[in-house]
């Protein structure tokens, strides 16, 4: 069994020293956990893969294409691959859990 507590995950992102950690990979799937803080910037830029966020703390905006809102724990965001994405007004330390489809591109 592959598990992680959401400390676990906080734990390990921490160690690594970025703002995303990958936590698993396999061909079809890989996820990890992202941590923006309080008033910070999301660098990201669009991906080939679907992908999924399931917040587990925090609140921000998030755009996705031309549409915005707002999200919080339990939201769940689906993001096509390739469409522009970002997390904005981040008004409280906003992590997520981050799954791919295919697994994301080295």
């Amino acid at each position: 069994m592959d598990a992680n507590s959401l400390d676990e995950l906080r734990a390990a992102r921490e160690v690594a020293g970025r703002l995303y950690h990958e936590f698993l990979r396999v061909p079809e799937m890989s996820a990890g956990f992202y941590r923006l803080p309080a008033g910070g910037v999301d660098p990201q830029s669009p991906h080939d893969e679907d992908e999924i966020y399931v917040v587990m703390h925090g609140r921000a905006r998030i755009t996705v294409g031309d549409e915005a809102r707002a999200v919080s724990p339990g939201d769940v965001v689906f993001v096509a691959a390739q469409v522009p994405h970002h997390f904005h007004d981040i008004e409280e330390d906003l992590e997520v859990v981050v799954v791919f489809a295919p697994a994301e591109s080295a």
